[in-house]
């Protein structure tokens, strides 16, 4: 018989003196570095330049990080941010006193990420000449491994935890409550790493096959079809808390049309990806 874990972790790795790196921030390097390494690798192998791959990174993680946190404020805690607006960008918060303390950056949305990324990835494209859909196929491919990471953080720190299981069953986040639920965060994981290992192999043996575009449209579909069922498990917290689906299920919706739309629309690229060629300017 299956019996409920218990789930207490520090929360911090280590720490030097007043300086602790915590297990969430351990996690988002460890998805960092392996996308980064994987990315570093696509470029080398379709012949584009180092100075073109150290944009890509400028440009994709301040699209991701400032698409995340206005993906939070919109989405999840509108007016929570819209009463300490300096909280949007500065990892700051303000105590009952008045008092601001550095606190790290506690929300992050995924939704919100992935639009600020594309939209990074679009003004790449326009300042690099790099075509946009072999870019994002590009990133499409290392995406799943970061997701996954930032899940496993998630559930080192006890948030975006599952509903009730109603049984013995489960994880109990003694952080929160002495309730067994399930384990969301890791449910989300295991999928993002099939993903990954799904689209690397596609990309290993039938990429001169496929057209431009059809990376990315598999992660959007993938990733968001995932996200769509696992939110039945989990607790909702976002703006659309009193509809039979919540703000998750919603917001995955279009990634997934437009995810569908990319993986089967053959005219996005008229060039297959086997060919790389960066247009002239």
């Amino acid at each position: 018989m299956l019996c409920a874990i218990e789930w207490n972790p520090s929360a911090e790795l280590f720490s030097i003196g007043s300086f602790a790196v915590r297990y969430y921030s351990f996690w988002w390097l460890v998805g960092l570095v392996a996308a980064y390494f994987l990315l570093k690798y696509l470029y080398k192998q379709q012949q584009l330049s180092d100075k073109d791959f150290d944009s890509l990174v400028v440009y994709s993680f301040i699209g991701i990080f400032v698409g995340a946190r206005l993906g939070h404020f919109l989405f999840y805690d509108p007016e929570y941010f819209i009463t300490r607006p300096l909280e949007i960008i500065l990892p700051i918060a303000r105590d009952a006193a008045g008092k601001y303390h550095f606190v790290g950056y506690a929300g992050l949305a995924s939704h919100g990420g992935t639009l600020g990324l594309m939209l990074a990835l679009w003004m790449y494209a326009r300042k690099t000449g790099i075509n946009l859909w072999q870019t994002l196929d590009n990133i499409a491919i290392a995406t799943p491994i970061t997701a996954c990471c930032i899940r496993l953080g998630n559930f080192w720190n006890s948030e975006i935890i599952g509903n009730a299981t109603g049984s013995d069953w489960g994880i109990i986040f003694t952080q929160v409550d002495n309730v067994a639920r399930h384990p969301s965060q890791l449910y989300e994981a295991i999928a993002y790493i099939i993903i990954f290992v799904v689209g690397l192999l596609i990309y290993k043996c039938l990429d001169r096959k496929l057209h431009r575009g059809f990376y990315f449209g598999f992660c959007l579909t993938a990733i968001f079809t995932a996200r769509f069922f696992i939110e039945f498990s989990k607790v909702n917290n976002g703006i659309f808390e009193d509809f039979a689906l919540n703000t998750g299920h919603y917001l995955s919706v279009p990634f997934i049309a437009l995810g569908i739309f990319c993986m089967f629309y053959r005219k996005v690229g008229s060039i297959e990806l086997g060919t790389v060629k960066k247009k002239l300017r």
